[in-house]
């Protein structure tokens, strides 16, 4: 019932003469299910995970993307922030939500992709007005070795961007070209979002106060992880990795709660 709702923009009434269930109990039991992933899953990305991000798969990584054209031979993952579309709020929240970037309303987040076509950190949601600078300060995404980001984010130890002079070298601009190549993979997974769960980009059913647009954001996301490790993705592709299984994500099958039993089974 949640993919369903989640694949493409639909009414809870489309979904009767399918699962055979009356209005009130789907919206129910969607909302429990969508919960219950955000319960027990959702610190696998929004906290560092060293299942998916040990030591030796950082090195591991950082080979790949070096294999893969990077000047850098310590970058093992790419950061980014995106913008999730939401419907015009009300005259409280306008200012708060307006991004004058994108000319939209919405909530940001940042995620981590690492080579192997996975999420492996996301930080949000927040305001969309915040940029990338403020999100980072914020996230827990420092680690040993580097991730490489836009022009947006400062450069540190651990963090990498392009150069900002106004008059570029050759060599500047070859490392421009060189990154630019192996960092499309984070707008790619992105992309693999929006394009498996329409439902987050049907802005006009995301209204912040009656849909939990940012815990949707965030399960779509660890679900994406999961189809990525059964199907693969364009990432993983790109820098031919082997993909993790479910069982060292540590994706349990859901026992359904006591509680079910009050939707009048």
């Amino acid at each position: 019932m949640l993919l369903k709702r989640l694949c493409y923009p639909c009414r809870y009434s489309d979904m009767v003469h399918l699962f055979a269930k009356p209005v009130p109990v789907l919206c129910m039991i969607t909302n429990q299910v969508l919960d219950y992933i955000y319960q027990v899953h959702s610190h696998r990305i929004l906290q560092w995970n060293h299942q998916l991000l040990s030591q030796a798969d950082l090195e591991r990584f950082a080979e790949v993307v070096h294999r893969e054209g990077s000047p850098l031979d310590n970058c093992f993952a790419f950061v980014d922030g995106t913008v999730g579309h939401v419907c015009r709020p009300g005259t409280v929240n306008q200012r708060l939500l307006y991004n004058g970037h994108k000319r939209v309303h919405g909530i940001k987040f940042q995620s981590v992709v690492s080579p192997n076509g996975m999420t492996a950190n996301m930080y949000g949601p927040v305001e969309g007005r915040e940029d990338d600078l403020n999100q980072y300060a914020f996230s827990l995404a420092g680690q040993p070795l580097s991730i490489y980001g836009d022009p947006a984010y400062p450069i540190r130890v651990h963090l990498q961007c392009p150069f900002r002079n106004g008059a570029l070298t050759s060599q500047m601009e070859a490392y421009h070209t060189a990154m630019s190549t192996v960092r499309t993979s984070v707008e790619w997974l992105f992309g693999d979002i929006i394009s498996y769960f329409k439902f987050l980009d049907f802005k006009k059913n995301l209204k912040l106060g009656l849909s939990s647009v940012g815990k949707m954001y965030i399960v779509n996301a660890i679900l994406r992880n999961g189809l990525t490790c059964l199907c693969r993705n364009t990432t993983s592709d790109f820098s031919c990795v082997i993909l993790l299984t479910l069982k060292l994500i540590c994706i349990r099958p859901w026992i359904p709660p006591v509680q079910a039993n009050c939707f009048g089974e």
